[in-house]
């Protein structure tokens, strides 16, 4: 019921979208303009109410779908896996490989699909480090995952501080900043195809786990007496987390607090239970990104990045969590 609920909430939060911006479209245009590519309906829109829909704002709110789905997939992944709370996706470093792929390629003056693939390829390379060096580490694999991903997020967090004091600051520099901060002004409807794929493998992976998921609250030693190998499903967790961490940075910039706050709002309204809760943290993810999105381009007479939102949006809930935790300890 919850999770028929969550859709619908999304559902209605997609299609009222196409109503906000410079150019005004009703709801009931934009039901009509869809049903018109199946069915029958007299066309009594202007031609350019059409192209608004489909080549701008769909593209768009289709990005924000799929990066928000994505970080709260993602973060639901790893707060289970590392039984923490306070993980989010990045925990590993895929955003800082991200951003200093991208930072590398703006650098280099590659082309907007050069950024991607570069961003996609280093956040994929930063989680491979850690896990790589983490597995030197005889004891406590999951301590050492952390360790080793905060060390190669510090590391790959240097390199783009490094790029941005070696860019051109009239040029490059502002480029590599507003990439960083996190946008979908640009998104078109090739970045959403690129996208889908890594994300939709991810998504698969993490759900063809789901059940033995729940298996990593426990102990290594009662999920192994349960006949779960955790090694294993620790590296198909990081994976999947990691191709759409990576393929939603890639697209979008740094979003950060989105895979640290959903999963907590999904688990409250639908339980521990990872068959109903990564589900349901991606339909939440979802919605909250397409509404954070539309404040980006509505609240100013400029866009106001994704990033700082998020970050408005999101301290204060960590503060929440962190004053839980510090009640419940005590």
């Amino acid at each position: 019921m919850v999770l028929l609920l969550l859709f619908l909430l999304f559902s209605g939060v997609f299609l009222a979208s196409f109503c906000l911006g410079q150019y005004d479209i009703s709801i009931g245009q934009v039901v009509k303009i869809f049903a018109s590519k199946l069915l029958p309906v007299r066309q009594d829109w202007p031609q350019a109410m059409e192209t608004v829909v489909f080549k701008v704002r769909l593209p768009r709110i289709l990005g924000a779908s799929l990066v928000g789905a994505a970080l709260a997939m993602a973060g639901t992944a790893y707060q289970g896996m590392f039984k923490n709370p306070l993980v989010s996706p990045d925990i590993l470093g895929a955003s800082s490989g991200a951003g200093l792929g991208a930072a590398l390629a703006i650098s280099l003056s590659l082309s907007v699909y050069g950024v991607q693939i570069l961003s996609f390829v280093l956040g994929l390379v930063a989680v491979s480090l850690a896990y790589a060096v983490s597995l030197k580490v005889p004891r406590d694999r999951t301590l050492a995952l952390i360790l080793t991903g905060i060390l190669v997020g510090t590391l790959f967090s240097s390199g783009t501080s490094l790029l941005k004091y070696l860019a051109d600051p009239y040029d490059e520099l502002p480029t590599i900043t507003f990439w960083l901060m996190g946008s979908l002004a640009t998104t078109s409807t090739h970045d959403v195809l690129v996208a889908v794929v890594p994300i939709v493998a991810g998504a698969a992976i993490l759900y063809v786990f789901r059940w033995r998921m729940n298996v990593m609250s426990l102990s290594e030693d009662e999920a192994l007496s349960l006949g779960v190998e955790t090694g294993k499903l620790r590296l198909a967790a990081i994976i999947g987390s990691t191709l759409m961490t990576s393929a939603s940075v890639s697209v979008g910039g740094l979003v950060g607090w989105v895979g640290l706050l959903i999963p907590h709002l999904a688990r409250m309204l639908i339980g521990p239970d990872f068959q109903t809760l990564l589900p349901a943290s991606g339909l939440l993810g979802a919605a909250y990104l397409i509404l954070v999105d539309d404040m980006a381009r509505g609240f100013a007479s400029v866009e106001i990045p994704l990033g700082v939102l998020t970050s408005i949006l999101g301290a204060p809930f960590f503060l929440v969590l962190l004053s839980r935790q510090k009640g419940g300890s005590e």
